[in-house]
């Protein structure tokens, strides 16, 4: 979870610049189509923040409880994460009740640690767990807690603006296995890819 943002941001960017150079050799206008069409492209790459089809942010949710250290289990994996070990990730409360957020990882290629900081924020009802996080400028990406350990906190499912982001998470490094693995059988039934999902080696893993 270090920085997925970056690279969602950069992927729709690309995108898009496509469709302006198709828009600019079509156009009679092409100054103007490109601005119009530029100012799209800034409005949608800072606001990635709706649900994947299907996917339902848990009601009853308490931020207070939540706050705190978790650590990666398994993910979905992307660029931005690839050949990190150890990841974490630390939620606590800024003064104008935001939320900070400290992303942490080994990474065996460099072998040293890296860390992205960020804050998050809810998209709607405090008590959803439907959030938006930023890790730079008015970029912001959603976070969506979809299934949870109500009773203790202890193990969540993290769902990313589509698909093809997903984290199981724990306040351990590890996890029990019958546990994981009906988490998986969750996002599995929730349409998400789990074949390519890869476990993330933490210090207590032998």
């Amino acid at each position: 979870m270090i920085c997925w943002l970056n690279e969602y941001v950069a992927t729709r960017l690309k995108d898009k610049y496509k469709q302006m150079n198709s828009v600019k050799k079509s156009s009679k206008f092409p100054l103007l189509s490109i601005m119009l069409f530029l100012s799209i492209i800034f409005m949608q790459a800072c606001s990635a923040t709706g649900k994947p089809e299907g996917i339902t942010p848990i009601s009853g949710f308490d931020l207070n409880r939540y706050l705190g250290t978790w650590y990666e289990i398994a993910r979905l994996d992307h660029k931005f994460e690839r050949g990190l070990e150890q990841v974490t990730a630390n939620y606590s409360l800024n003064a104008d009740s935001t939320v900070k957020v400290i992303n942490r990882g080994f990474s065996v290629s460099k072998k040293e640690w890296e860390q992205a900081v960020g804050k998050a924020q809810f998209v709607g009802n405090t008590d959803e767990g439907h959030l938006k996080v930023s890790f730079f400028g008015p970029f912001y990406g959603s976070y969506i807690v979809f299934d949870l350990d109500e009773a203790n906190y202890q193990y969540a499912l993290v769902s990313g603006p589509d698909k093809s982001y997903l984290w199981v998470l724990s306040r351990t490094p590890a996890l029990d296995s019958d546990i994981y693995n009906n988490l998986v059988s969750k996002a599995e039934a929730a349409g998400f890819d789990t074949s390519q999902q890869i476990k993330v080696r933490q210090q207590s893993d032998s």
